[in-house]
């Protein structure tokens, strides 16, 4: 069956995604803006909300009372734009789909000529596009355009269709389409589109139109440094997410960071000669586990990230007993493999200590980072 062929009973042909976190002072102009883009075609607009503290809610609330065609998903205890924009596609059941930012950076005046794309059946994805003619960064500083090339190259590592903006977050789909990738989809970081198109069983036909990017006049954008991790998650998670999760490959990398750590603390220790060896080494273990649960934290767990005084210090605390535990058991095993079936030394310790990352990713998972 063909996306055009069934339009829902409410006649919604085209459902708009609107991601939002404290976005009070652009809800009601990308709605407008949409609304007037959109004139003559029959379309839904879907925020998406993770619990903004802004007052942002507060306006969906009376957008949505007062328009029919605007509908309100207000997301609490998890976070991510990913993840945000897939449940608002889900929540939909139109024909087409689109995805654009509330921050009016995109420009919606394209939203019509994807939607013709689409119709015509030229292609099962069509994206806004920065990179080809007549498209523009507009007033990027040239940092953020070197990182942004950078990015889109790597994405060649998993995009299976060769593609100019495979970071751009300005999109409409079918939705046969995004039912074909939807259950693999990873939910890691900002790059949704990425995601999708990597997830596809068969390579997506893609169209892809121009459009400048805008600068921001309200609000405050939501990208930082952790962008960078995020998207290298993805990458991983669609490398080797079928081998091994990318979230453990991130604690794992964050655990070997705490080595360096464990060390550095009791080598100057040592140095100075105070405390004995025995505190010396009690301290640097310490030390290392408060920096790995605050790293993880921060990459890890970014979804599901502590914040406030009392959840952090409970957080701590259950993943210092669960890395104690995860201790015992790695001088446990290694020592078993080590006496009893006479093991290298060196593949007793590897053992163990495979076993006990296992054990701190799993327990911690379930009683310091659990999903709410």
């Amino acid at each position: 069956m063909r996306a055009g062929d069934v339009v829902g009973a409410s006649g919604i042909e085209l459902s708009v995604i609107v991601p939002t976190f404290n976005e009070r002072d652009n809800v009601r102009a990308i709605t407008q803006a949409i609304e007037e883009t959109l004139s003559g075609i029959r379309f839904e607009i879907v925020f998406v909300d993770d619990d903004s503290t802004d007052g942002t809610r507060d306006i969906l609330a009376e957008l949505a009372m007062r328009k029919g065609h605007v509908r309100v998903l207000h997301r609490i205890g998890r976070r991510g734009l990913s993840t945000a924009v897939t449940e608002g596609m889900l929540s939909t059941v139109s024909p087409y789909i689109a995805v654009i930012d509330a921050d009016l950076q995109h420009d919606e005046r394209v939203l019509p000529e994807m939607l013709a794309l689409l119709r015509k059946e030229e292609a099962d994805v069509v994206i806004g596009s920065r990179y080809v003619d007549g498209g523009s960064t507009g007033e990027w500083e040239k940092s953020r355009v070197r990182v942004s090339s950078t990015a889109t190259r790597l994405a060649k590592l998993i995009a299976s269709t060769e593609i100019s903006d495979p970071m751009s977050g300005f999109f409409a789909i079918t939705r046969p389409a995004l039912y074909s990738a939807v259950r693999d989809l990873s939910g890691q970081g900002y790059k949704v589109l990425l995601d999708l198109i990597a997830s596809a069983p068969r390579p997506l036909r893609i169209k892809e139109v121009p459009y400048t990017f805008r600068s921001r006049t309200a609000g405050e954008s939501k990208l930082d440094a952790m962008i960078v991790w995020e998207y290298l998650l993805l990458l991983v998670d669609k490398l080797v997410g079928h081998v091994v999760p990318a979230r453990f490959l991130s604690f794992m990398f964050i655990g070997g960071l705490g080595v360096f750590v464990h060390m550095a603390v009791l080598g100057v220790m040592v140095a100075l000669g105070h405390p004995r060896f025995l505190w010396a080494q009690a301290v640097a273990t310490g030390v290392a586990m408060v920096f790995n649960f605050f790293v993880n934290n921060t990459l890890t767990y970014r979804d599901r990230r502590l914040k406030g005084l009392i959840p952090v210090a409970r957080g701590l605390l259950t993943f210092m007993l669960v890395c104690s535990v995860g201790a015992i058991a790695n001088v446990g095993i290694a020592g078993y493999l080590y006496k009893s079936f006479e093991y290298v030394w060196w593949a007793a310790a590897l053992a163990g200590i495979l076993m006990g990352v296992v054990w701190n990713y799993a327990a911690t998972s379930v009683f310091t980072w659990r999903t709410r």
